[in-house]
């Protein structure tokens, strides 16, 4: 079995709604901001919000990422943490994230098994750090 056979994105969106926002890194916030031509400094006063000490995305009234518009307008800069989407560390630390996850993405299967879903996981992390 192959990744994508327990992941194909649907392009819904629902990933990018959410969820307690996304995180972004000094380095992913100078890729976005030269993206959306701004400096660093003006695009987390404009574009995010901060929360524990750290920025995050900001969202809209609709609760989605403010750069979704049907598709995700900064797809070639977006964050680590979008591209990871849905192979993240708390699929490892428990399972039950998956089938959370699974709950609100079409592209999730859940008819495999846990100690698969945990393989694919594990090697698609390790292709991205």
């Amino acid at each position: 079995m192959k990744t994508k056979d327990i992941f194909k994105c649907q392009q819904c969106g629902d990933c990018c709604k959410g969820f307690g926002g996304t995180f972004v890194t000094e380095k992913e916030i100078e890729k976005i901001a030269a993206r959306v031509d701004t400096d660093p400094k003006t695009f987390v006063e404009k574009y995010c919000r901060v929360s524990g000490g750290k920025p995050l995305l900001g969202q809209g009234k609709d609760k989605y990422c403010i750069f979704w518009e049907g598709l995700c307008s900064i797809h070639p800069v977006k964050p680590r943490m979008c591209k990871n989407w849905p192979f993240l560390k708390s699929v490892l630390v428990d399972i039950n994230n998956w089938h959370i996850m699974a709950s609100l993405c079409p592209g999730i299967r859940t008819d495999v098994p846990d100690s698969t879903i945990k393989a694919h996981v594990a090697q698609e992390l390790s292709k991205n750090s």
